[in-house]
């Protein structure tokens, strides 16, 4: 198997290992709780490392799933429904109502408009894989979308922290590693990868992606790349990626530019990554005969045409002033630039480090800054293992680990959940 242009076999990104804890002689109630710490911890370390991180995900989840049920018995009439809605129904709200339609009816051959001509809010701006997995399961087990959809995502998002594993100990100790899939699994915005959303297939198909392009496996790649594009909009920043991959190697490794064979694979990732970025566009166009459908549809929910960086600036003006609303968007991308060159960061290796950027930049250039802006973030799941990485005391870790569980708490009670507000509508997660 041909080594890629970083080193990926596991070492440690700080130091060496931490080794054996010391010693430590205590008596009464402290020392034997002290003593069940380290039996049970050394248990666990023995176990399988895959039972590890399925451990991990399902006690992320369960603490997900109590913030959502405590925050639904506080949930007043909703549009989607009656106050104080059982867990299932608290989480089928919001964008899963769209796709739920998706599943049970399909996207509109004719675009809907306005009285002005403007396309309004409508199926085409979510991609189908998701609805249609679902919808295939419930054809076939006969189970409706309220049971299936949760159980997609939870067993999406479980193999996607799996093939996340594997990811990030190709550059991190085992224990890092798994403390980045802590990080992962308990992010603020964590809770929205077991509700009917696309964001546990996209992460999952995601970090299939990255691994087999970090691993050079880019035949491998091809059908995972095709499905991403289908997934969610990460198609043009993996495109990016694939294209700067294949740069970079072509200007590091003599041996790559000699071997034809090798050439004639990444080109044929790169341009299955060109064409999964436009899949999705062309398609919605096919199906309704208007070049922009997908476009046009995405725009309809922040009611003005796309303009490159320019919402930014908009918002920037907006919130802080017409002269810092100018500056806060270039300050914005200069602590990126920082952060992704930082020390913690580029030990990811060059393509985790380049995906940051491109997904960064993708942002900037195309997306209307709100609330759902940090939804949105969860693609940038390498840096949870850059955190993990940045110091490997417990007390750094532990309090990361606290402040997202709090953080979690507030993105649920604050986003999730309905709250009709003065001029009607609420906040979107």
């Amino acid at each position: 198997m041909p080594e890629p242009v970083d080193a990926i076999r596991p070492r440690p990104l700080l130091g060496a290992p931490a080794g054996p804890l010391p010693a430590v002689e205590l008596r009464g109630v402290n020392g034997r709780m002290w003593h069940w710490c380290q039996l049970v911890g050394g248990t666990v370390a023995r176990w399988p490392r895959w039972l590890q991180v399925t451990l991990v995900w399902l006690a992320a989840r369960l603490v997900s799933f109590a913030i959502f049920a405590a925050v639904a018995l506080h949930q007043g009439t909703s549009p989607w429904g009656p106050a104080k809605p059982d867990y299932l129904h608290f989480i089928a709200i919001w964008d899963s109502t769209w796709y739920r339609s998706i599943a049970d009816g399909g996207y509109p051959a004719v675009l809907p408009r306005d009285a002005n001509g403007v396309v309004e809010q409508n199926q085409w701006a979510f991609y189908p894989l998701y609805p249609l997995l679902v919808r295939g399961i419930s054809t076939v087990t006969g189970a409706d979308w309220l049971h299936v959809a949760p159980v997609v995502s939870l067993l999406a998002g479980l193999a996607a922290v799996l093939v996340m594993d594997r990811l990030f100990r190709l550059f991190a100790q085992p224990g890092t590693a798994l403390w980045g899939i802590i990080f992962f699994a308990t992010f603020p915005v964590s809770a929205v990868l077991q509700v009917p959303y696309a964001e546990s297939l996209n992460t999952l198909l995601l970090a299939g992606s990255l691994y087999l392009l970090v691993r050079q496996r880019y035949l491998a790649a091809i059908p995972v790349v095709l499905l991403l594009g289908l997934s969610r909009p990460a198609g043009v920043p993996f495109a990016a990626l694939v294209l700067a991959h294949l740069a970079l190697r072509l200007w590091r490794d003599r041996r790559f530019r000699r071997d034809g064979a090798a050439l004639a694979r990444a080109t044929g990732l790169a341009l299955a990554s060109v064409a999964a970025a436009a899949a999705w566009p062309v398609i919605a166009w096919a199906g309704t005969g208007t070049a922009g459908a997908y476009t046009d549809t995405e725009t309809a929910w922040r009611g003005e045409s796309l303009t490159l960086f320019q919402p930014w600036f908009d918002t920037g003006r907006m919130l802080f002033g017409p002269v810092l609303g100018i500056l806060a968007p270039v300050l914005l991308l200069l602590l990126a630039l920082l952060y992704v060159n930082s020390r913690s960061v580029r030990s990811l290796g060059a393509d985790l480090q380049l995906w940051c950027l491109a997904y960064f930049g993708y942002l900037l250039a195309v997306l209307h800054p709100q609330t759902s802006t940090f939804r949105l973030l969860l693609p940038l799941f390498p840096l949870a293992l850059a955190a993990a990485a940045i110091s490997r005391s417990r007390a750094y870790r532990g309090a990361v680990l606290v402040l997202f569980l709090l953080l979690q708490i507030v993105w649920v009670a604050w986003l999730w959940a309905w709250t009709q507000l003065p001029g009607g509508g609420d906040y979107p997660p």
